[in-house]
């Protein structure tokens, strides 16, 4: 295992809904290393998504903490990028100058912001589109560029809440494929929220399942696929029983529902 770069220890939070407390996730404790991939799988509603804005720093946790290089972490900051499922690039600006303007907390002047932003469309293959605008491009090229920009301040952690969960199958296979390319080059440290059990399989180190809400850690699977992985892995014996061992695991977290009259 490697040295601990993301731990997560403890961590509880509630949310208020109405007049009651809602504990979203429930005593959660785990760590990544530097450069692992460490998907997070669960039913609907189980904190996939808390677990990561706590990580991130947007949201405070009720109890425990979060750690980056050893530090406990207080709020948002460069060293963790992160993207969501919604691209958040400002329709009005440039592709590249949607870049940038993430690059304006960095000691740089307006030619290596500039250099930069164009480096890192490079890297998502879409520096032959740097003046074009986000309504001129389709779904998987403006989560491209939401990648590249999440990268531009070069994190050392990245946290991912299903960025491709709103893009066709044909695009988000595509999409997979370059986060594992980027991913390979740069040896960053992923933390990677997913529904899609075959994603987690494909692109991770390791995966972790949660429980029904309350969120708990209820599995780590460790994923021990060749890499550099490709997708022509999804046909193998192994990828396969490493998929139906994780959702019959998912399957077995979720809620049961009562039928009938019984309590």
């Amino acid at each position: 295992m490697s040295t601990a770069k993301l731990v997560i220890r403890n961590l509880s939070k509630d949310f208020r809904v109405g007049r009651d407390n809602v504990t979203a996730v429930d005593n959660v404790s785990f760590s990544i290393g530097e450069n692992e991939f460490v998907s997070v799988v669960g039913p609907s509603g189980c904190g996939k998504s808390t677990l990561l804005t706590v990580a991130a720093g947007l949201v405070e946790p009720t109890g425990g903490s979060v750690l980056v290089d050893g530090e406990v972490i207080r709020g948002p900051g460069r060293d963790r990028g992160v993207v969501f499922q919604s691209y958040s690039l400002f329709p009005w600006l440039s592709v590249r100058k949607n870049i940038e303007f993430a690059l304006r907390g960095e000691k740089l002047s307006a030619s290596d912001r500039r250099s930069r932003a164009i480096e890192q469309l490079s890297v998502v293959g879409l520096e032959k589109f740097a003046d074009a605008y986000p309504a001129q491009l389709s779904g998987g090229m403006r989560q491209r560029v939401a990648i590249a920009r999440a990268l531009s301040y070069r994190p050392s952690v990245l946290l991912m809440d299903e960025p491709f969960g709103a893009l066709d199958a044909l695009n988000r296979r595509a999409m997979q494929e370059l986060l594992t390319r980027v991913w390979e080059d740069h040896r960053l440290t992923v933390m990677f929220i997913t529904h899609d059990i075959d994603e987690a399989v494909f692109l991770s180190d390791r995966v972790l399942v949660m429980s029904a809400r309350p969120g708990r850690i209820v599995e780590d699977v460790p994923i021990r696929l060749e890499r550099p992985r490709r997708v022509e892995v999804q046909s193998t014996r192994e990828y396969l029983e490493l998929k139906e061992h994780l959702l019959a695991a998912v399957i077995s977290s979720e809620p049961t529902l009562a039928v009938g009259g019984g309590a």
